[in-house]
């Protein structure tokens, strides 16, 4: 592993786990094994390392696309929202964080174009493409479905562990039910 992506990898996973106050520039070249020194050259600042660091860490190809031309809505939306959801849960710690600092510190936020933006784009795109082939009957904003079952996926994924009680079933079940109603939802018939 190249050195600035050892430290960007040591910063994120310090980030994640004490936040911005916690993730001094001593115990982030601790882990990941060089000086301090090392880092204010290779990133000039503790915010600047961070924030390349939850970007990096935030980042990466979408794991799952959607087809271009929908066949099996339900099969098809499952593999991608599972894949979405297995991303989220990976990267929880870190989005809870970057939640509770945006205020204080609103530019360690990733910029535009993030993976959920992205795959936000992506399930717009196959919504559409199920309402041109007639898959999809109801009368419904792209965006807003998308919202709708990314929020569910986020919801899941976020709040699983902090409300056992909210979310009873298995992960599992809970995914193929999420996909069940939001494609009656949208005028999917079942398969």
């Amino acid at each position: 592993m190249e050195l600035r992506e050892k430290i960007l990898a040591a910063a994120a996973r310090v980030y994640a786990e004490a936040g911005f106050r916690g993730a001094t520039t001593r115990r982030i070249a601790s882990e990941a094994g060089v000086n301090e020194v090392t880092l204010f050259r290779q990133f000039g600042s503790k915010s600047a390392l961070i924030g390349e660091a939850i970007g990096l860490a935030g980042g990466g190809d979408e794991p799952s696309a959607l087809p271009d031309e929908p066949r099996n809505p339900e099969s098809e939306l499952r593999a991608w929202a599972g894949a979405h959801l297995r991303m989220l849960r990976e990267r929880r710690s870190l989005i809870r964080k970057c939640m509770g600092e945006f205020e204080e510190h609103p530019e360690m936020m990733p910029p535009c174009g993030t993976p959920p933006a992205v795959a936000a784009d992506a399930l717009c795109e196959y919504l559409d493409q199920l309402r041109a082939r007639g898959l999809a009957g109801a009368e419904f904003d792209s965006r807003n479905a998308a919202t709708m079952l990314m929020g569910a996926l986020f919801a899941d994924a976020m709040g699983r562990d902090l409300m056992p009680d909210l979310y009873r079933g298995k992960p599992e079940q809970g995914l193929a039910d999420y996909i069940r109603l939001f494609l009656r939802a949208i005028g999917v018939s079942p398969a």
